[in-house]
């Protein structure tokens, strides 16, 4: 390992030469308080910038050891680690000046969910700080002295403010880990209190627009009817009161504009933690929930749906049906399929965004089109066998349908923001109207043995692809191209995730890229049921790095669930 005098003088001794001298760089250096690594040195000034990390040892760092000996504590610090290094870095970004990307100096952009990424990791080892510096040149001339402009003051002074615990202020960082203790508490009960979710008093559930997820300000904070409220006491917090979401099926009914969906929008994103003065601090969520939905055009691969369709008329089994053009109700019954293979113990559903002829068939309608010439099963007639067979719970908005109030265990108006319990008002109602059909025979779940090819079809089984050249290059890995959170390629071939609306974070969309290369790479074929549980076992014992396969770490990459890892594999 080279020295930080070291460093100096070969920046000194490229000066002035062609930008491809920067290569000679690439490697670790000391700087006292930590240890600057550089990784991957770009092509020219107009390419993606360098990557480098820094690595600071627990001696040095100085946080206590119980601040991230648990792992919503230790994921909670890395989060707050990666806020402060990204407000310190902002005040010299572009302040080296250059060509192109010359003193770009960037890490991840942390939104109001707290993810594991990359970026920051806390090991039994000490922190690791991944980053990326746009090495400055003037046109395609190496500008040495801005660089050490970087690497000498910017980046010192940016590690010193966010990575030692003296310079932090003690009382805010015990407050996230407090936080982090008091959330993972609440989730690890609801099951135990016989609740899928709860969602705090006082909760600001309304966002400040379509493209801010900030809370909406002089909002309507929430308050849980008496009838649902549950009082908690939390470890730090102390009693703490909220609404309560039965395990069973839960309607979310009222009027256009009366926040529905905000809740529902609230309560699918409350599978994840999220930081202090976002509002939803409180709104925990069973963390294996899935938002599903309609999406007409995607992909579906080998899915067993015959629990909501059958007897297609063109005689085609959907005991293992694949489809390039799924319709509303087949990708609708296929995210559950989905969704039943990732351990999902809770579905979120919105009428809007759902099929109507996958949600319900009115009488008149199946007096006209009797049962044995429609081969969809609606979700009206499987949600009771799916919450009493099978344990998955439902929480659906409807607004229009009323034949969800008879299978519903609890109804919930929302009423300007302000939840109402109607239970047994819509069941006196209900009791003036005769049933519809809410049962259909042969419920069986499918096997979860079904495989999926992990290689695209024109591509080779076998060993993975190697470079050609010189002896000792490493693999050659698929080449993948990030197209912000709502998809990804690689090599040749197209993710669509637009309508995976869990995923929150465009790391999480590029995290799944690298997920599905490094299962590629193991072989051809993979059953989902087996496989991905395992890949998740191994990253939560090695980290997310584990599964990158090259010589160093994109700093990018935030971890997904396994419902969405799920949810990408078929959509290949």
């Amino acid at each position: 390992m080279k020295t930080s005098s070291e460093l100096r003088s070969m920046l000194q001794s490229i000066n002035r030469k062609s930008y491809p001298a920067y290569k000679s760089l690439a490697g670790q250096y000391h700087f006292g308080d930590y240890i600057l690594s550089i990784d991957h040195v770009q092509g020219d000034p107009f390419a993606s910038p360098s990557r480098l990390s820094a690595r600071i040892s627990h001696d040095k760092a100085g946080f206590p050891s119980e601040y991230y000996g648990q792992e919503h504590r230790r994921i909670a610090l890395q989060d707050y680690l990666t806020r402060q290094f990204s407000r310190r870095l902002d005040q010299f970004r572009f302040q080296a000046k250059g060509s192109g990307k010359s003193g770009l100096l960037s890490v991840s952009r942390c939104g109001q969910e707290i993810l594991e990424r990359t970026a920051c990791s806390v090991t039994p080892q000490g922190i690791t700080v991944r980053f990326e510096a746009g090495f400055p040149a003037l046109g395609r001339t190496i500008q040495a002295e801005e660089l050490e402009k970087i690497l000498f003051d910017f980046l010192p002074k940016s590690i010193s403010a966010a990575f030692f615990f003296r310079r932090l202020p003690a009382e805010t960082v015990k407050s996230v880990v407090e936080l982090a203790d008091d959330q993972a508490y609440i989730r690890e009960r609801l099951s135990g209190l016989g609740l899928v979710a709860f969602v705090a008093d006082g909760s600001v559930l309304p966002r400040e627009s379509g493209v801010s997820d900030k809370p909406m300000k002089e909002s309507v904070a929430f308050c849980s009817p008496d009838s649902l409220a549950v009082t908690l006491d939390l470890p730090h917090f102390g009693k703490l009161r909220g609404m309560g979401i039965r395990k069973g099926i839960t309607l979310i009914a009222g009027g256009g504009y009366h926040g529905k969906s905000t809740l529902l929008k609230a309560l699918e994103l409350g599978v994840y933690n999220h930081i202090a003065g976002d509002g939803r601090e409180f709104v925990i969520t069973d963390d294996t929930a899935v938002k599903l939905r309609a999406e007409d055009g995607r992909r579906i691969k080998s899915a067993d749906i015959s629990l909501f369709i059958r007897d297609l008329p063109n005689g085609r089994d959907t005991r293992s049906f694949s489809t390039e053009d799924a319709s509303g109700s087949t990708s609708q019954a296929a995210a559950i399929v989905e969704s039943l293979e990732a351990g999902s113990k809770l579905f979120l559903i919105d009428e809007d965004t759902s099929a109507t002829n996958f949600m319900v068939r009115d009488d008149l309608m199946q007096q006209v089109i009797t049962r044995d010439k429609e081969p969809i099963t609606p979700f009206l007639e499987r949600a009771r066998d799916l919450y009493e067979q099978a344990g998955v719970s439902s929480i659906l908005v409807v607004g229009s349908c009323g034949s969800y109030f008879f299978i519903a265990d609890t109804i919930i108006q929302m009423d300007c923001y302000r939840p109402q319990d109607i239970t047994e008002y819509a069941k006196t109602i209900c009791s003036r109207f005769e049933a519809p059909s809410t049962s259909a025979p042969d419920f069986s779940l499918p096997s979860g043995k079904r495989e999926v090819p992990l290689f695209p079809d024109n591509a080779k089984s076998g060993e993975p692809r190697r470079q050609s050249g010189r002896r000792g290059r490493e693999q050659e890995h698929a080449k993948i191209k990030l197209l912000g959170r709502d998809s990804f390629m690689i090599d040749h071939d197209v993710v669509e995730l637009r309508y995976v609306e869990q995923l929150h974070d465009p790391e999480q969309t590029a995290a799944l890229a690298y997920l599905l290369r490094y299962l590629r790479e193991q072989g051809e074929k993979a059953e989902p049921a087996h496989a991905l549980p395992a890949l998740y076992a191994k990253i939560r014992q090695q980290g997310l790095a584990s599964i990158c396969g090259s010589s160093y770490v994109p700093a990018g990459l935030a971890m997904p669930r396994l419902q969405e890892l799920f949810a990408c594999i078929n959509r290949c």
